[in-house]
């Protein structure tokens, strides 16, 4: 279609719109065009304007080996944004490989994002030639690259002073001289994964954030060898940029990290606590009337057996913009939890309730909960014994006309 108009208008001025037209004014027609489905069209007019289109192009998704990578990046020379990424169920190895990554370096000289999810063949030589090529990286997610440690971690650390975000998780060598050179490297970084690096402990903690005090995101989910000293040196040198901070199954984690984190982050907007069982009601109470508490949307606490009623109705009472929240296995929450939330006439804004597994918990208590909320679409009651589909018809609760009650574990869980 794109070609029957050039040659209609062609025909009609006498003029050929390639003579006419400069490189830069052809690209300023690109940048007008919305949809990715028109720019493909665009780039099939002639072969000037495919180059065009290519050159222009920033995002790019693929699977390809030395040869292909250095016809991508002949063809796509301003490429900003490179996925590598293999998936879970379809990795194959070794995928992407260290002189893959060479080419990378060498041909992408505008790339600022570069992904390479469980991609098991890279090393740590593959990241010193990325760091080598792409000073001006900003993103880095090598999650799952087993292999890597804190020798190309650290080259990445020194070479890439601008990054913004590193992704780590499942890369189980990582240890604290990785934080180490990313604190005295990159003082713009604002995101970190470090799910599953369980070689990583307080120290590297505190050392990372004496240099990396603009985190607003924190993922250290399964790092079980931290406590409360490296979260509480996080929420301190943290506490004006934290907004996720991911905690689950951090045994050692208790009180007084929770404490810290409602003392001084006035901005945190998901808290992760699951299965950190010495979490109380003391430290979540201080949470719920924290300056936090309007900006706290997401709140997972499972596992945590010393949580009652006390703590969690300071919560919904009290943190106003939560929108999803995780009490599954909290065998002491009671229908008292949900007593007295609409006191002040406004209606919580809850959207997602894991309650599983809360043997406590009634259908009465379900019953106050929606006469305070009406913007619930998603609520799990598995294993409460005392909440049934049949118990909740009987009593008459009305749940809201797009809400999935999980009633048996055959829907789907929206995960936060």
């Amino acid at each position: 279609m794109a070609e029957v108009e050039v040659e209609v208008e062609e025909e009609a001025s006498g003029v050929c719109i390639n003579e006419a037209l400069t490189d830069d004014e052809l690209r300023g027609v690109l940048a007008k065009l919305q949809g990715d489905k028109d720019k493909e069209v665009f780039g099939l007019v002639c072969k000037r304007w495919l180059h065009l289109q290519s050159t222009e192009r920033k995002k790019l998704c693929a699977r390809a080996g030395p040869l292909m990578l250095r016809k991508m990046a002949a063809r796509f020379s301003r490429l900003v944004e490179l996925d590598l990424s293999q998936s879970v169920s379809r990795s194959f190895y070794p995928g992407v490989t260290d002189s893959d990554l060479k080419v990378i370096a060498d041909g992408f000289g505008c790339l600022r994002v570069l992904r390479l999810q469980y991609c098991k063949g890279i090393t740590d030589k593959g990241l010193v030639a990325i760091g080598c090529g792409l000073s001006h990286l900003q993103s880095l997610d090598v999650s799952y690259c087993r292999k890597l440690t804190e020798e190309g971690l650290s080259a990445i650390a020194e070479s890439c002073c601008d990054l913004r975000s590193l992704q780590l998780a499942g890369c189980r060598s990582v240890n604290d001289k990785a934080l180490e050179a990313l604190s005295k490297n990159c003082h713009n970084l604002e995101e970190l994964g470090l799910q599953g690096c369980t070689y990583i402990t307080d120290s590297g903690l505190t050392s990372l954030v004496k240099g990396c005090q603009r985190l607003k995101f924190l993922d250290a989910n399964k790092c079980n060898n931290i406590s409360d000293i490296g979260v509480c040196s996080v929420s301190m040198a943290c506490s004006s940029s934290l907004k996720t901070l991911k905690l689950l199954d951090c045994y050692k984690v208790g009180d007084e990290s929770v404490s810290s984190l409602a003392q001084f982050c006035k901005s945190l907007e998901t808290l992760i606590i699951g299965g950190c069982r010495e979490v109380s009601d003391e430290s979540i109470k201080s949470l719920a009337v924290a300056a936090c508490s309007y900006s706290l949307k997401n709140l997972r606490m499972d596992w945590c057996l010393n949580i009652s009623d006390l703590s969690l109705n300071c919560i919904l009472c009290n943190c106003r913009n939560l929108e999803a929240l995780d009490i599954g296995c909290c065998e002491e929450v009671t229908d008292a939890a949900f007593r007295g939330l609409n006191g002040d006439g406004s209606k919580l804004g809850l959207k997602i309730l894991k309650a599983s597994n809360c043997p406590k918990i009634t259908v009465m208590g379900i019953g106050m909960l929606l006469d305070s909320c009406n913007s619930l679409e998603y609520l799990d009651v598995r294993s409460c014994p005392h909440i049934t589909k049949a118990g909740c018809d009987e009593a008459g609760l009305q749940f809201p006309e797009f809400c999935k009650v999980n009633f048996l574990g055959s829907l789907s869980e929206p995960d936060f």
